[in-house]
């Protein structure tokens, strides 16, 4: 009898080692990562080379906002999320993107089990974990007012379970409302300002929860392009150059053409202007007032 009991209690283990086992086996990991340049990349989808082959990767845990209005139900689910205008939503948007091109300008670390993130391009998209030099790109997304806690979880072979790590992330959310950085700022000016470096998971696992040792007081940096007051649009009358060339597809000679235009008795009249036509119309439309 005792026997038997030893022999069952040794057959579970083995089944539980193989479980295991085989659940850290469907994770891989990719090393010395490149971010590759593409028109579809924002701040939480990006195309990436990874292992010598070319990848659509999608964040877990966290949603950045759309960079245009081609899906307007889920801008105005950001927008209410974030409390801002839709034209605002999609210059947090267009933050994320250059925050995340520019975390990702070195070689980063992908960890991923291929789950279908159910992209639109002829690629898979596969939800993914991204680090840089152990600092969890997610992460500082939501701790920089640039993104939501929203999406696919899933827990790595070296990541939380997905409820405390949710609980991490409400954690960041809310210092970014309470320092209005990122989207939370976005009618004070505070797009671009930015939170220290938080910890990557190395201290994050060892139990320290006392964020004021992670964040210093933000130093203000340039405003956002959409300029506050003005509820998130921009006045196609008098709008800088510079605030232009922010918007998705216009460079310095659109911005010029625009400015040689005005008068314009209407945003619609945009559409007369060399260079902008029906598909970036309806792109830049959202924008202006």
């Amino acid at each position: 009898m005792h026997a038997l009991k030893r022999f069952l209690l040794l057959l579970f283990c083995i089944l539980a080692t193989s479980l295991v086992r085989g659940a850290e086996d469907k994770w891989l990991t990719y090393e010395n990562c490149q971010l590759l340049p593409n028109p579809s990349n924002d701040g939480d989808s990006f195309h990436v080379r990874a292992g010598g082959k070319e990848y659509i990767f999608r964040l877990y845990f966290v949603d950045t906002p759309e960079t245009d209005a081609s899906i307007p139900e889920r801008v105005a689910e950001q927008a209410t999320y974030f409390g801002v205008s839709i034209p605002q939503t999609l210059q947090i948007g267009l933050e994320a993107e250059r925050f995340t091109r520019a975390k990702l300008a070195r070689p980063f670390t992908v960890v991923t089990s291929k789950e279908d993130a159910r992209g639109r391009s002829h690629l898979p998209r596969y939800f993914a974990f991204v680090e840089m030099n152990g600092e969890s790109l997610a992460e500082d997304l939501v701790a920089n007012g640039l993104a939501r806690v929203y999406g696919e979880k899933a827990q790595g072979p070296q990541t939380r379970a997905p409820a405390a790590e949710t609980q991490q992330l409400l954690q960041l959310e809310r210092r970014a409302k309470a320092q209005k950085l990122g989207g939370w700022g976005i009618g004070t000016g505070r797009l671009n300002t930015r939170a220290a470096a938080i910890p990557g998971p190395s201290a994050a696992r060892s139990g320290t929860d006392s964020f004021s040792a992670f964040f210093h007081s933000p130093t203000p940096t340039p405003a956002a392009a959409v300029p506050a007051g003005s509820h998130g649009y921009l006045d196609p009358n008098s709008a800088s150059a510079e605030a232009l060339q922010n918007l998705p597809g216009i460079g310095p000679v659109l911005a010029q053409r625009i400015i040689a235009a005005r008068p314009f008795q209407s945003a619609d009249e945009l559409r007369r202007v060399p260079g902008i036509g029906p598909a970036k119309y309806a792109v830049l439309r959202p924008y202006f007032r």
